[in-house]
């Protein structure tokens, strides 16, 4: 019985390896046009920037505009200029799109934040600032 419980352990940990990839190497496979988008982590969009205020803008991809919210501007500067095409990886929640990285057209990768639980800036600044005392 134990034999036969151990050589089946490589087959589902090799089952388990196909059929659950992992989520960055998913994310950048498809683009949901910005018309399509619905409650769901790990969408990516492409698009060009059309305004930008602080670390929110406004994508349009030619079937639809999405505000872009890239975390507070005391956290990091993304520095994004109208013009621009950029790819995101996010999280669309009925009113704007939480974005995970953004990738210039250069190439440029700009880490946000992870996809799974809450952004490093939860709490607000002061927090933030405290943790990254420690």
């Amino acid at each position: 019985m134990k034999h036969l419980w151990s050589l089946g352990i490589p087959v589902i940990i090799g089952i388990t390896g196909i059929a659950l990839p992992p989520v960055t190497e998913s994310l950048a496979q498809s683009v949901t046009p910005i018309r399509n988008l619905s409650n769901f982590y790990g969408v990516t969009i492409r698009g060009t920037v059309r305004s930008v205020v602080g670390n929110e803008f406004i994508l349009d991809d030619g079937t639809g505009q999405v505000i872009v919210d890239a975390g507070p501007r005391w956290f990091h500067q993304i520095n994004l200029q109208p013009g621009e095409t950029v790819t995101v990886v996010g999280k669309y929640d009925d009113y704007d799109f939480d974005a995970f990285r953004i990738t210039r057209a250069n190439g440029e990768v700009i880490n946000i934040r992870p996809h799974g639980g809450p952004p490093p800036w939860a709490g607000g600044r002061r927090r933030w600032q405290q943790r990254q005392a420690r």
